[in-house]
């Protein structure tokens, strides 16, 4: 009796290959693990074939008629695909895709805003889909509209470029920019502010030293700042902790 739906924890059909014994097909079409044509061969035969060679009979378009099976280690096999999906996911970013607004009597500072919007979104390799709708009479003067959409192009020629000019789709018109090569980009004019000094300053001044250039002067603490003890009249502190001692203590000891 054969299951509707596949096992909770069974691997996507998408992944899954038969292998081997698990090919269900009488006849199969081979392909050399040189990759050159050998024809189409009983199963059995196939095996044996890879089996002489010291490889696994891997099928890998399941759909065709007949079925088509490499000679190829499965291993090797597992690796190479694990290596295509993982290459084909470093540029799904550029396929992320934000959208923007607009409308025909746009304020010049909104319209400001939104192209620095989709300035940020093309540095970051996204694409932008640009959307002009008109509302009631505005149908009536659709040159307005897409005189505006052309204005949001021109502006961003030096980070973007449109796939297709643009159209008008219901009551809207419609384009999408894609961000230029990054070696042919423009910067991002809202770039951030450069980082406060840090500690590296003081290893600066160590260099300089070293190479021959006087370190840069700084003030002393004691001109700028006065003991806390010399303005409220207490003796100060000599170098090893204690007070030193006054001429008060003097007086004393001769007046016993």
């Amino acid at each position: 009796m054969s299951r509707p739906f596949p096992p909770r924890h069974s691997s996507p059909s998408n992944s899954f290959v038969r292998v081997n014994g698990k090919i269900r097909a009488r006849e199969v079409r081979v392909i050399g693990d040189q990759g050159a044509q050998l024809g189409v061969m009983a199963l059995t035969e196939a095996i044996n074939l890879a089996r002489q060679k010291g490889v696994d009979l891997v099928e890998i378009a399941p759909n065709a008629t007949p079925p088509v099976c490499r000679l190829v280690d499965f291993g090797k096999f597992r690796y190479e695909q694990a290596k295509k999906e993982k290459e084909s996911k470093k540029h799904q970013h550029a396929n992320r895709v934000k959208e923007i607004q607009l409308s025909p009597n746009i304020d010049p500072h909104d319209f400001a805003t939104k192209l620095t919007h989709a300035i940020d979104f093309m540095c970051e390799d996204m694409k932008v889909k640009v959307t002009l709708r008109f509302r009631g009479r505005e149908m009536a003067h659709q040159e307005f509209g897409f005189q505006k959409v052309q204005d949001f192009i021109r502006e961003m020629v030096p980070w973007g470029h449109p796939d297709s000019p643009p159209k008008l789709i219901g009551k809207s018109v419609n384009v999408m920019l894609s961000p230029l090569p990054r070696n042919k980009r423009a910067k991002n004019p809202s770039g951030k502010e450069a980082p406060p000094p840090s500690e590296e300053d003081g290893e600066e001044n160590g260099a300089e030293e070293r190479n021959g250039h006087p370190p840069k002067p700084s003030a002393p603490a004691s001109s700028q700042q006065k003991p806390k003890s010399a303005e409220r009249g207490t003796p100060p502190k000599s170098e090893n902790g204690s007070f030193e001692q006054s001429p008060f203590t003097d007086v004393a000891v001769k007046a016993e």
